[in-house]
């Protein structure tokens, strides 16, 4: 008999540093996970790095957290732990779904998990938010700054002078770790006052005080009488209660649902902006804040933000007195309902080339003539919206001007009740900036208004709001005014504002038709799910407040002059010898409509298999075909966006376009069954001209009069063409003035340049001027340092002979003395010899005091001469 042979498995490799040794990191790459323990008791901040070595996540995050460490190693401690290796305790205590992990410790408090983008910048102001949980406010105008971000902000008020730490301090300081811990997006910034006066700007009067502030809402204080004042309490009641006027999406690559379930609250403004989270100052995101601001900022709201009215300029967006002035004074002037019905009408473009479109304002009025005893203002419908447009259409060529730069306005009656009428304003704007609200003059905000001859006249020479706006309705500070202030609230196109970094999800913004070429990686694009479309801004315009303005605003009219974006297909190249035409979305126009051939087009897929088995059949049909009357064509729907009236649920689908008829397409018939008889049966059934029916007189007649219904259209294109140009040459005119300024300007320009260089060469030579002269003076600097120097030399010397003359004086007082002594005994002698030696005596005296006076004279000259030196 013979035994099952044991399974044999090889034991894995001891692991090896993961972190270099010299890398500011401590690696355990055995896992010793109660070494780190130990490590963080003498630490107060730790991060913990767990990871796999062999993950490529972890080994890209690497170089990251090196980094981050190289930075901050003097304040934070940082640890890697390896959590892959089976004998390490990190693998037996932590079960860990994904790898990289990062962990982040403040004292005793976490672990803080750490799930942003694995990025040096990202991670280091996570750390730091750690670090420094709380933000000191010291002074009324850093108050203001706080409050004036678009993150939401939480002030404790703390009086430090009783105690070291006062009641409550350490739980506010810990609910801001909480949040940090929550939250890893970090949305909520915590910030602590100590002076009362400060305070006071926020109304909190008493210590230990919470404040959340909120930009559109009013502001809450926390409320201890109903809530303990804990931790996780303040965590809690700040995350439940933050306002969220624009917020960060970061995915983190893997599957997610995050945008699936951001996208279907409702429409969403996704704006790509490279953003750096270190940098003190994001001039591009205080703008985009701003905007958001102003969009979120209702009417109704002003009152919930008395501290930012009253700590803010004079300056500031909000609502003052004039606006109940300028309501107060409308009602009086105007006897109509305060809430009427309007709708914008964008009246047909001329041309497919025309850049401009008559914009109209159609408004449901009620009058105060006959009416019942109690005028109860109805709310619009659409039915009245309907009926209106009804009656405007029938009208329509009155409001259809050429080019009129003033408002054409009209009121005529209804034809459903005596006590309305409809008033339709109108104007001629360019395609580029159609907006119901433009940025620089609004569409119905001129001094200039006309008004037809057929309508009755009407002073109302403000702005009308839209059906969406009447809640909220104030002249001349509505939805036609410069900003966007509370559009949010007025419209029920309401845009959810993301912002993400395209630093790191540019891919995203390629996705949604941002161009990849691009240096400058700003991006903004409209998302709406519920209705399959997405509106794209374009990328030649710069990415600031008013351009966003705008964007928004034209998203938000009821009828939106932007053009849906259709995603292409850039990976199509077009070959002239391929006899079957790739189609993508930009050419689906030209391709299709505008050719004046007769069109057989196949949607396919790459991922259908009899698609591709129909290739050889359109191939055939395609040479068959005369290329000067018929096209073959195919389009991928996968890459690919149609508009939604050619859109198909049904793979593979064939439509055929008559080169006469192209809006009227038919589609090839599904019981029948795709080869090449069937297809060619199916174009020539369809065809404009069928060779088997010949033309009839009948048919002739019908042509003579399609072709005069051309002429004429011709002939009203060319009239409106001839309009055109005469705008042209209007616009040249202006141009010419323009530049003619230019000119004068560059000629000014050249004055001053000329100007500017005398001043120049004047200053040059001053300057020169002035080199020679210090050079002079440096010269005769050295000179008088040559000359001390010299008479340093010479009171050397003077002192040496100084010395000397000592020397000889001590020298004539001993001989002084001596002759003293010498004197007393020749006086003796003297007594005894005076006759015979008084002679000698005598001459040998004179002599000697002879020789004693040419020794003074000597020195007495000898010194005068020292002092004249």
């Amino acid at each position: 008999s013979c035994s099952r042979a044991k399974d044999v498995t090889m034991p894995a490799k001891l692991p090896v540093n993961f972190f270099s040794t010299k890398s500011p990191v401590i690696d355990l790459f055995r896992g010793q996970l109660d070494y780190a323990d130990q490590l963080r008791q003498d630490s107060e901040i730790v991060l913990y790095f767990f990871y796999a070595p062999w993950c490529g996540q972890s080994i890209a995050a690497r170089e990251e957290i090196e980094h981050v460490a190289s930075r901050l190693s003097d304040q934070v401690l940082f640890v890697a732990v390896n959590c892959w290796w089976n004998q390490g305790k990190c693998r037996k205590q932590k079960h860990f779904f994904y790898f990289p992990v990062i962990h982040l410790y403040h004292r005793s408090f976490g672990p803080i998990e750490y799930k942003g983008p694995m990025s040096a910048v990202y991670i280091e102001k996570f750390v730091r938010r750690v670090m420094t949980p709380l933000l000191y406010i010291s002074s009324r105008s850093k108050l203001l700054d706080f409050l004036s971000n678009y993150e939401p902000g939480v002030v404790g008020f703390f009086e430090f002078n009783a105690s070291p730490q006062p009641p409550g301090y350490l739980t506010f300081f810990t609910s801001a770790l909480h949040s940090l811990k929550k939250d890893y997006l970090g949305t909520i910034r915590f910030g602590v006052v100590t002076d009362k006066r400060v305070a006071e700007e926020i109304s909190l009067v008493h210590s230990g005080s919470v404040y959340l502030h909120r930009h559109a809402n009013t502001s809450l204080i926390y409320p201890k009488d109903i809530m303990n004042f804990t931790a996780e309490n303040i965590c809690k009641w700040a995350l439940d209660n933050r306002e969220m006027l624009i917020r960060w999406l970061r995915p983190h690559g893997g599957k997610s649902l995050l945008l699936n379930n951001e996208l279907k609250k409702g429409p969403a403004l996704l704006i790509f902006i490279p953003y750096n989270p270190l940098a003190e100052n994001h001039p591009l995101l205080a703008e985009i804040t701003k905007v958001a601001l102003e969009y979120h900022k209702c009417n109704k709201s002003q009152a919930a933000e008395p501290d930012l009215q009253h700590l803010g300029d004079s300056d500031s967006p909000a609502f003052d007195s004039s606006v109940t002035d300028a309501h107060l004074k409308f009602s009086e002037t105007f006897p109509i309902a305060k809430y009427p019905c309007c709708n914008t009408v964008v009246l047909p473009q001329w041309h497919s080339i025309s850049r401009t479109h008559n914009v109209c304002e159609l408004c449901v009025n009620q009058t105060l003539g006959v009416k019942p005893n109690k005028v109860h203002v109805p709310h619009c419908n659409f039915l009245e919206i309907e009926a209106a447009l009804d009656s405007f259409y029938l009208q329509e060529h009155t409001f259809f001007q050429v080019i009129s730069n003033t408002i054409e306005c009209s009121n005529f009656l209804s034809f459903y009740s005596p006590f309305s009428y409809y008033t339709a304003c109108c104007r001629t704007v360019n395609r580029h900036f159609l907006s119901f609200i433009s940025s620089e003059k609004t569409i119905f905000q001129t001094p200039k208004v006309a008004f037809s001859s057929h309508g009755k006249k009407d002073n109302t020479q403000f702005s009308i709001p839209h059906i969406e706006d009447r809640n909220c309705f104030i002249p001349d500070l509505n939805i036609s005014s410069t900003n966007i202030t509370g559009l949010s609230c007025r419209t029920n196109k309401t845009l959810n504002l993301y912002l993400l970094d395209s630093n790191l999800f540019w891919i995203y913004a390629e996705r949604l038709g941002a161009s990849r070429s691009t240096h400058l990686k700003e991006f903004a694009a409209i998302v709406d799910l519920k209705e399959e479309v997405h509106y794209v801004l374009d990328q030649n315009q710069s990415l600031v407040g008013a351009t966003l303005e705008n964007f928004i605003k034209n998203f938000s009219v009821l009828y939106s002059p932007l053009k849906r974006h259709l995603v292409d297909d850039p990976s199509v190249h077009f070959h002239e010898q391929h006899v079957v035409t790739e189609v993508t979305t930009n050419t689906f126009h030209k391709t299709v409509f505008l050719s004046a051939k007769n069109v057989l087009l196949l949607y396919y897929a790459q991922w259908c298999g009899f698609c591709a088995s129909l290739n050889h059949i359109f191939i055939q049909l395609a040479r068959l075909l005369p290329p000067d009357s018929f096209t073959v064509a195919r389009i991928d729907v996968t890459r690919n966006d149609l508009p939604w009236e050619f859109m198909t649920d049904r793979l593979p689908t064939i439509l055929f376009f008559p080169h006469q008829r192209k809006e009227q397409s038919v589609k090839f018939p599904e019981d029948f069954s795709v080869n090449l008889p069937n297809l060619l049966k199916f174009i020539l059934h369809h065809s404009s001209l069928s060779p088997s029916e010949p033309c009839t007189k009948e048919c002739l007649h019908k042509e003579s009069v399609l072709q005069q219904g051309h002429i004429s259209h011709l002939e009203r294109e060319i009239q409106k063409l001839r309009s055109e140009i005469s705008a042209l040459h209007q616009a040249h005119d202006q141009l010419e003035a323009q530049l003619s300024e230019a000119r004068r300007e560059e000629q000014r320009l050249q004055q001053q340049k000329h100007t500017l260089e005398k001043q120049h060469k004047t200053l040059q030579l001053h300057s020169e001027q002035l080199q020679a002269t210090y050079d002079q003076k440096n010269q005769e600097l050295l000179e008088m340092a040559e000359k001390l120097h010299e008479l340093a030399d010479a009171s050397e010397n003077l002192l040496k002979e100084n010395a000397l003359l000592r020397i000889l004086v001590a020298a004539r007082g001993e001989k002084l003395q001596r002759k003293d002594e010498i004197k007393e005994p020749l006086q003796s002698e003297r007594t005894l010899s005076e006759g015979n030696d008084l002679s000698l005596s005598t001459a040998t005296a004179t002599s000697e005091d002879k020789r004693i006076d040419n020794i003074d004279t000597i020195e007495t000259e000898h010194s005068s001469g020292n002092r004249t030196e």
